[in-house]
């Protein structure tokens, strides 16, 4: 499996910047806030030691834990991906014999307690995954004042102490008989084995929350036998009863020392971070304008008596673009297009983008419309009538009774401004990449220095390029070879860490635009990525002001050599996808399905959902189902993994767009790969602009 370095999404710019962007958690820990609940258990999920409990972190919560103990080592992914469901993933070695063990958990929350009632949840451990975990359970959770107390009933390997004859097996015979899933390739859903076996088992505990000290005592009683280990030679656990002390060492960072079955310690760590929170950069913002400067105190080449010139000179100042402008006397209307920098929330740049205008245009314009461009994309117009004549410190929309209209195209645009073209903008960074979940060394790593460069060219052309020079890197002690019965599209990438440690990572020429208001198109060309070269392109369709989209995208590509020079190997292929969106309107979900031929000439689909908060912050999932069977396929079964995208506003003491983003697989096959970055992606580029965004800004937003 790799994390795909993450790349900075900012305008390059001729300086060198030293921030270090690390893996998620690192650049996400520095945003962690306190979120009050249980902490994660040994198993990821919101717990005591080993058993789920019913309780849920607050919505948005990102949870990264460890946990050592004499049996196993694990390392977890939690999110709470709705207020009533919370999401895992876990990758756990075992100590006694050596085998690694990938799963998914997901809970749900039933109801939520009453002051009779206590919250309830059902949930199913390793639903996706080898079935080695495997259990199922529903569970209550009754808080009493400072003690919180847990009982819940089990299947699987909460069921190994039965107390009581399997009730579903009243319902249907099917549930009597549950079969071993711990002998296969893993990856699949095991639907037959979910809530069966003769018979079901209870677990339960407590914990106590002590006021003055920011500890937590636990106890628990947990019936696993641990049957799996028992078949490899491991002695079954002398006790079900284990005993624990969370202390809170830091707010939203916990770490728990344990006795566990009355025969080993355990020792586990678990950091919380609120993907909901917004930037502090945000809130200390300042309205800048040059409305009392000097004509002398403006930069040079601009015209301090020409409204055009100063309220470019604001804009840019205040992280936006003034690209053209046209006042229409008969209407008494001006009309600007204006594209966003550094805001990470388009309706803040449009708020700041209205005052500015507002302040700079003639009196005798009377209304407004802006076109919003994004990513070359001319996606929006916002129209209003001028606030006011005079100036105004407003920063929310939804003072401006705005209506949201198709984007356009400005015909006879009276001011341009003439953006500089043929001239090299440089951005260096030190970056990495990580490898994990690799048997032998679940973390392999590379530090590296990343020379950016963009030439901008004239009719919205670019060229854009990325050279690593490595610092340090540890991917020389793989020892792992690929397997794959495909073409080995994917699977090979150590040899591209090994042999390109320094290399050439992307070379290539990019337009983009819009054909209509509805109608938006990519294409480009070059060296695409670390191992592809090729040409491609893609169009898509976004009706206005629907939450549906339609694309297809097309990629002609041959695989570069391993050490990332201009040459190439023998493999060449086409992919290409008919793409289908959502915006949903739950809780900011959205939905992509893109079917079509992939990089290994297989054909199937693939399947995307992300939540993307006003922050920047976007956490998603995505599972591929091609014709490879799962034999073909080899470990894993299908492919799937899961997405961060972290925003970097406000991390280092300046307002940006700039952002971390990530994929993390399981485990790399050859299977359902596509061209990450150019395969279907114009409409999450747009996503910061869609219509909605606009829409939520408030409720006199209207169409």
């Amino acid at each position: 499996m790799l994390l795909w370095p993450g790349g900075a999404l900012r305008r390059p710019v001729s300086r060198i910047n030293a921030s270090l962007v690390a893996w998620p958690g690192v650049s996400a820990l520095l945003f962690a806030c306190f979120c009050q609940g249980s902490a994660a258990s040994d198993y990821g999920t919101t717990g005591l030691i080993d058993i789920p409990t019913a309780r849920m972190q607050a919505d948005g919560t990102f949870t990264t834990s460890v946990a050592f103990e004499e049996r196993t080592e694990s390392y977890m992914l939690t999110y709470q991906a709705t207020p009533w469901l919370e999401g895992t993933f876990r990758y756990t070695g075992f100590n006694d014999f050596f085998f690694w063990d990938r799963n998914y958990e997901i809970k749900a929350r039933l109801w939520r307690e009453r002051w009779l009632l206590p919250q309830v949840a059902v949930g199913i451990r390793d639903a996706v995954g080898t079935g080695v975990f495997g259990s199922e359970y529903v569970v209550a959770s009754k808080q009493i004042g400072n003690l919180d107390f847990t009982l819940g009933l089990g299947w699987g390997r909460l069921a190994d102490k039965g107390v009581a004859t399997n009730p579903l097996t009243y319902v249907d015979d099917r549930f009597e008989q549950r079969e071993r899933s711990d002998d296969g390739t893993g990856g699949e859903v095991n639907f037959d084995t979910f809530f069966s076996g003769e018979e079901v088992g209870v677990f339960g505990g407590a914990s106590y929350h002590f006021e003055r000290w920011p500890l937590k005592a636990i106890i628990e009683y947990n019936p696993d036998q641990y049957e799996f280990d028992a078949r490899r030679g491991v002695p079954a656990p002398p006790s079900p009863w284990t005993f624990g002390l969370a202390w809170q060492a830091l707010p939203g960072v916990e770490l728990t020392l344990s006795r566990q079955h009355d025969e080993t310690w355990g020792l586990a760590l678990a950091a919380r971070m609120d993907t909901t929170a917004e930037p502090p950069q945000r809130q200390t913002e300042v309205f800048v304008s040059s409305a009392t400067m000097a004509p002398d105190e403006m930069p040079e080449g601009l015209n301090p008596r020409l409204w055009y010139d100063r309220l470019l000179y604001d804009m840019e100042r205040s992280g936006l673009l003034l690209i053209e402008a046209r006042i229409d006397k008969l209407t008494q209307t001006a009309v600007l297009v204006i594209g966003n920098e550094d805001h990470v929330l388009w309706a803040d740049a449009a708020a700041k983008a209205m005052a500015l205008v507002d302040l700079h245009l003639p009196p005798s314009v009377r209304s407004l419309q802006l076109v919003i461009e994004e990513n070359g994309h001319r996606v929006h117009t916002l129209s209003a009538l001028r606030p006011s004549s005079s100036y105004w410190q407003g920063t929310d929309l939804a003072s401006q009774n705005l209506r949201v209209l198709p984007g356009r195209a400005l015909e006879n645009p009276q001011h341009q401004t003439n953006f500089v073209t043929r001239k090299v903008n440089f951005e260096i960074n030190v970056n990495n990449r990580v490898q994990l979940f690799d048997p032998d060394d679940p973390l392999r790593y590379q530090f590296y220095l990343a020379v950016g460069a963009e030439l901008a060219l004239p009719r919205n052309w670019a060229l854009r390029g990325s050279y690593a020079f490595d610092i340090h890197n540890t991917f020389d002690e793989s020892r792992r070879q690929s397997d794959s019965v495909l073409p080995r599209v994917r699977s090979d990438v150590v040899k591209y860490l090994q042999q390109g440690d320094n290399g050439l990572d992307s070379l290539f020429l990019e337009k983009r635009g819009s054909l209509s208001p509805v109608l938006h198109y990519r294409m480009f060309g070059g060296v695409l990525e670390e191992m592809y070269s090729g040409v491609g392109g893609e169009v898509l369709y976004q009706p206005v002001q629907s939450r549906f989209a339609f694309g297809v995208s097309a990629n002609r590509v041959r695989q570069r050599d391993f050490d990332k020079s201009f040459d190439h190997l023998d493999y060449e292929t086409t992919t290409a996808f008919l793409s289908a969106y959502w915006a949903t309107p739950f809780y900011n979900y959205d939905v992509a399905v893109h079917a079509g031929r992939y990089l290994a000439k297989d054909v199937g689909a693939t399947v995307e959902l992300r939540r993307t908060f006003t922050n920047g912050w976007m956490v998603g999932l995505w599972a591929t189902f091609t014709d490879v069977s799962s034999e073909d396929f080899g470990e894993g079964s299908f492919d799937k993994g899961m997405f961060f995208r972290i925003p970097l506003d406000g991390l280092f003491g300046n307002r940006t767009r700039s952002a971390y983003a990530t994929r993390i697989r399981p485990i790399q096959r050859d299977g359902g790969q596509r061209l990450e970055n150019h395969s279907g992606n114009i409409w999450w580029d747009l996503r910061g602009a869609r219509f909605d965004v606009f829409s939520q800004a408030g409720d006199r937003i209207s169409p």
